[in-house]
């Protein structure tokens, strides 16, 4: 009896999001714990890049977000719908972490930005420069399911998860390569995305 012929692999993409100065220790909304995060995601990135078919980075990149920034609206941040200003565009703050070393030396293949103009959470509010978002780049590479990791777990890695999941791609959470606001928070959002049905790696 000849053997079964192998079932070739779903198209995978990683999705690292918004691994930025600001969202680290010493940035303006900083987690703690993200500077660790960031160089573990460098990490596997160098051990598995080979795995996926395309690997994405988003990024918070605010020019005029109105009301999402509290300093806009003279009130202080209630840290859930007004922040402090934080990933401005063209600063150093909304550049990606120096420990993320791979969005420098060519290992991410493609850079989303988000909230130029608005609040943005999730990555697939976000598009490139040349104005392609994050659909349209899996869609072109025809991926199927996508890796998620980033900052922070309980913020925009929940909403990029839960667009991920709406849209089809099957998302796994790699949870060791997210850092959360808080620890109950963190957790908060893993038993969220659980409950949908996401995988938690």
């Amino acid at each position: 009896m000849s053997n079964p012929e192998p079932q070739p692999q779903p198209r995978r993409a990683l999705l690292v999001v918004d691994v930025q100065n600001d969202f680290c220790e010493g940035g303006s909304l900083a987690v703690d714990g993200g500077a660790a995060c960031a160089a573990a995601i460098d990490d596997y990135v160098r051990d598995h890049h080979d795995a996926y078919v395309s690997i994405i980075a988003s990024a918070d990149w605010h020019i005029d977000p109105g009301g999402h920034f509290a300093s806009k609206t003279g009130t202080e941040p209630d840290f859930v719908d007004t922040w402090p200003d934080h990933c401005v565009a063209d600063t150093p703050g909304a550049a990606f972490h120096p420990a993320f070393s791979a969005a420098a030396d060519g290992r991410v293949d493609h850079v989303v930005r988000k909230g130029r103009h608005a609040a943005a959470y999730s990555a697939f509010e976000g598009a490139t420069d040349d104005g392609r978002t994050l659909g349209d780049l899996l869609a072109a590479e025809r991926i199927e399911r996508v890796d998620i990791c980033g900052i922070a777990t309980s913020h925009c890695v929940k909403d990029t998860t839960d667009d991920a999941l709406k849209l089809g791609y099957d998302p796994t959470v790699l949870v060791d390569l997210t850092v959360g606001v808080t620890p109950v928070m963190r957790m908060g959002a893993l038993e969220y995305l659980a409950a949908k049905g996401v995988a938690i790696a």
